[in-house]
C-alpha cells in the first residue's frame, strides 16, 4: 500500500472533527443501545502513549467497530478510493473517514507497502492509537489467516504496546456485499498489552515473524477462530507474478 497524501511528524495525528465528536458523543451512545456490543477488556487499552491495536478482520464496519468502541481516538489505514470521490458523495465519503481518523492507502506491494509501514509509524510516533488488521484483508470464510510482519516491524520499530482485539459477529452484523448494518449483537475483546521486544530488533526477519505469530495466537484466543495457516491472498494469476509474489517485501 502507498500513502495517497503523506503526512510528517505530528500531523499525521489530526485534531479531532466536528463529525468525530458528533459520533463519539451522539452517534456511539445510540449504537450502543441499538446494537447492544458486547465490550470486553477496554481497562487494557493504555489512555495515553502509542498504542498497536491489532484486531482480525470480518467486515468493512470492523474499522467503524473499532474506533466508537475503543476507550480512546484511534487512526488506521482506510483505501485510497474513499477519499477520493467528486460531487458531495465523494465529500462525505472524505468527510466520515477523516473524522473517524482514517488515513488514505493505495494497495501494492514492494515499496508501496514500505511507503505505508512508514506512514503508520508517523502515526504512531505522534503517541496515537494505531489500528491494524495483520491479515492484511477481510476474511471470506471466516478463518483467521496468517499475519503479515508489518505488524511486528511497526511493534519493534516504534516500541509501541500491542493490544490484540478479537471482534465476534462484524461478518453477520454487516456481511460483505451489503451495506446496511443489520440489528446483530457482537463481540468487541480487547486484550492484555504485549511486550515483543524481547524478540529482537525490526531488522530481524525472524524477529518480525516471532513478533507477529504472538499477536495472532493472542488475537485468536480472543476470538476461537479456526487457523487458515495460510495468507489471505488470491492465487497468482501467473508464473510471473508467483516469482513477484516469493521476493517482494512482506506487505503490510
Amino acid at each position: 500500500m502507498t500513502t495517497t497524501e503523506p503526512d510528517d511528524g505530528p500531523s499525521a495525528v489530526k485534531r479531532p472533527g466536528f463529525l468525530y465528536l458528533f459520533g463519539r458523543t451522539v452517534i456511539a451512545p445510540i449504537a450502543r443501545v441499538v446494537y447492544r456490543p458486547k465490550v470486553i477488556g477496554r481497562k487494557n487499552v493504555p489512555r495515553t502513549g502509542a498504542i498497536i491495536l491489532a484486531s482480525n478482520h470480518l467486515s468493512f464496519i470492523d474499522s467503524i467497530v473499532i474506533p466508537l468502541t475503543a476507550p480512546r481516538r484511534v487512526q488506521f489505514l482506510a483505501k485510497s478510493h474513499y477519499f477520493e470521490g467528486k460531487g458531495f458523495t465523494g465529500w462525505l465519503s472524505r468527510s466520515f473517514f477523516t473524522a473517524i481518523g482514517a488515513v488514505g492507502v493505495k494497495r501494492g506491494a514492494g515499496q508501496a507497502a514500505q511507503d505505508a509501514l512508514d506512514q503508520s509509524k508517523r502515526i504512531l510516533d505522534t503517541g496515537a492509537a494505531f489500528a491494524i488488521y495483520p491479515e492484511g484483508t477481510r476474511s471470506l470464510d471466516g478463518r483467521l489467516y496468517k499475519g503479515r510482519t508489518g505488524v511486528g516491524w511497526l511493534a519493534l520499530t516504534t516500541g509501541a504496546t500491542v493490544v490484540p482485539v478479537g471482534l465476534i459477529g462484524t461478518n453477520e452484523l454487516q456481511p460483505i456485499g451489503t451495506k446496511i448494518p443489520r440489528v446483530k449483537r457482537i463481540t468487541v475483546a480487547f486484550g492484555e498489552p504485549i511486550d515483543v521486544s524481547h524478540y529482537g530488533t525490526a531488522d530481524s526477519g525472524r524477529a518480525r515473524r516471532q513478533a507477529t505469530d504472538e499477536i495472532m495466537a493472542a488475537i485468536q484466543a480472543l476470538t476461537g477462530q479456526e487457523l487458515a495457516e495460510k495468507y489471505n491472498e488470491a492465487p497468482p494469476a501467473g508464473a510471473v507474478e508467483r516469482v513477484k509474489r516469493a521476493f517482494r517485501p512482506e506487505r503490510l
